[in-house]
């Protein structure tokens, strides 16, 4: 695995961030990431599918994957605290997950080993071309044929800064030509997240296929 000396300071940003907040005190939070659930639904997925969450952290989506009888969830996150605040909530259950710390730009995952792509929490914060490209060569190696990708971005409206980081914002059709003609758009949708703080974020979800 390469190492990226930027990697270094990203990881001990999030890091710390997880290690002195509480899960629902940072303004990505929801209860149920129910737009992203809706999406995975759409995929009509079988139970033994390999599902990624990329940045999944503390989110509960694992939760409601399992609930709903999936049985091979992989949660990658750059912080391992994060990642530990899931696995104590889920209790017993955390076993029945694959749990990787890593970065997303620099881990080499398993060719063609994954159903179902999973993202509302990295995208938006790789402002620099190198990362994106390296995320999606990621994705593309580690995704099956005719496998999804459903994938929340901050929209083109949504804040320029999360957490003190610059991001990078989407409509649809810049999303579109950033994942490329190997994708197909099957749907998308806006969403006005309110955050914990009761401010308002602007997300875009949306669901591809592989061509």
């Amino acid at each position: 695995m390469e190492v990226y000396p930027e990697n270094m300071d990203r990881q001990a940003h999030w890091q710390n961030v997880y290690e002195t907040k509480a899960v629902d005190a940072v303004s990505w939070f929801r209860e149920h990431l129910d737009r992203s659930l809706e999406m995975i639904g759409a995929a009509r997925l079988g139970a033994e599918a390999q599902i990624i969450d990329v940045g999944g952290g503390a989110s509960t989506l694992v939760d409601d994957l399992l609930e709903r009888g999936f049985t091979n969830v992989t949660v990658l996150d750059i912080s391992a605290a994060a990642l530990e605040k899931a696995k104590l909530r889920l209790g017993d259950r955390a076993e029945s997950v694959d749990w990787i710390t890593a970065d997303i730009t620099a881990v080499e995952l398993q060719e063609r080993s994954f159903d179902l792509w999973h993202d509302r929490a990295v995208f938006h914060f790789l402002i620099s071309p190198d990362d994106r490209r390296r995320y999606l060569e990621n994705l593309k190696s580690s995704l099956k044929p005719d496998g999804h990708v459903v994938l929340a971005t901050f929209a083109d409206d949504g804040p320029l800064k999360c957490s003190g980081l610059d991001v990078e914002r989407y409509d649809v059709d810049k999303l579109v030509k950033t994942l490329g003609e190997e994708f197909t758009l099957i749907d998308h949708v806006r969403e006005s997240h309110t955050t914990p703080f009761d401010t308002v974020q602007n997300f875009l979800y949306a669901h591809f296929v592989r061509s």
